[in-house]
């Protein structure tokens, strides 16, 4: 690609020309990563929720094992396809200009089907025993308690069932609490996600503190919803769960993707104002430069080059006064920044 630096009147214009710091993965290994990432996310939080009555039901355990896999799984693959795993995190990237939008519905597909693979291993190996120890009818009711609910089927139901036998009755939410909920949730979550991953942060440890801010959201949400924030992890559970969950998974897919909208609009609406360039351009026929070099704005929405060079015969620009973006953080050309989850 290619920035246009415009010239005053009468004089021409410069073309300055970029390339990658490395080369473009194909779609396929993208798709690829993103199966492969969500996989291990859904893995670490369905898995984990599917045998936690052995831990009396805590959520510690699935939000340690869902924000630290997710850290792998960036590390792993995240410069692959930009470490989404997360349809919601995809829209939001999306939305913002750091993704592209001729992706979107491939990696909605790719994490689709690495999370419902994850579940498929998770409930192929439930013990046929399992369910009548933990006061479950069948395995598939095993699975519901690893699913996305509200009202009746949220966590904090269960786990105030017990009211009702002494003449009161169990705290449920509302389907408007859950909304608002996990769309609160998840726009916290894409918004630390797009600015640990702005180049210009200052932060060298993003996937750390991606999987932190997934475990502590999950915490957070997980009385009132059992913790969404991922249309494909709720997906995931209801698949293999059925019954209710059918009827109430329209809500952990619609909640987080407006979350993530909603990020992805205040990261633009606030994004800072246009960086002054300083740039010394001559004429196309070669006259002299001036004696104090121009400036022009150049607005950095994260499709900069990595690095800018100027034919040796015009000058250079080296970009140093603009923040240098990361080679998949091209929003024109659509990969995504590195990394995500």
């Amino acid at each position: 690609m290619s920035q246009d630096i415009a010239a005053e009147s009468g004089t021409a214009s410069v073309d300055v020309e970029t390339a990658p710091d490395h080369p473009e993965h194909g779609l396929f290994a993208r798709l690829a990563a993103e199966a492969f990432g969500t996989f291990v996310l859904v893995l670490g939080i369905v898995g984990t929720a599917t045998f936690n009555a052995v831990n009396n039901g805590q959520i510690l355990p699935v939000a340690l094992a869902g924000g630290i896999l997710v850290m792998g799984a960036i590390a792993a693959v995240g410069g692959v396809s930009g470490g989404h795993f997360n349809p919601a995190v995809t829209f939001g990237l999306t939305l913002a200009g750091r993704s592209a939008w001729r992706d979107l519905a491939p990696y909605w597909l790719a994490q689709l089907v690495g999370g419902t693979a994850a579940a498929a291993v998770m409930f192929s190996i439930i013990p046929d025993s399992f369910p009548a120890l933990t006061g479950a009818a069948d395995k598939a009711a095993v699975f519901q308690g690893t699913a996305n609910g509200f009202g009746a089927h949220s966590p904090l139901a269960a786990l105030t069932a017990s009211a009702a036998q002494s003449g009161g009755s169990p705290a449920e939410f509302s389907m408007w609490a859950a909304i608002l909920v996990e769309v609160v949730v998840t726009a916290v979550f894409v918004g630390v996600i797009l600015g640990v991953t702005s180049k210009r942060s200052t932060v060298t440890f993003a996937p750390v503190v991606i999987g932190l801010t997934l475990g502590a959201m999950l915490v957070v949400a997980w009385p009132v919803t059992n913790a969404s924030l991922n249309p494909a992890r709720s997906f995931a559970s209801a698949v293999f769960g059925g019954g209710w969950t059918w009827g109430q998974l329209w809500v952990f897919v619609v909640a987080p993707l407006v979350g993530g909208a909603l990020a992805a609009l205040f990261y633009r609406a606030f994004a800072p104002v246009p960086a002054v360039v300083q740039v010394e351009v001559g004429s196309a026929a070669g006259d002299d430069l001036d004696d104090e070099p121009r400036q022009h704005d150049v607005v950095d929405d994260g499709a900069l080059p990595a690095r800018s060079e100027v034919d040796e015969n015009e000058g250079e620009w080296d970009g140093a006064d603009v923040d240098e973006p990361g080679p998949r953080d091209e929003g024109t050309e659509g990969k995504g920044d590195t990394p995500r989850a």
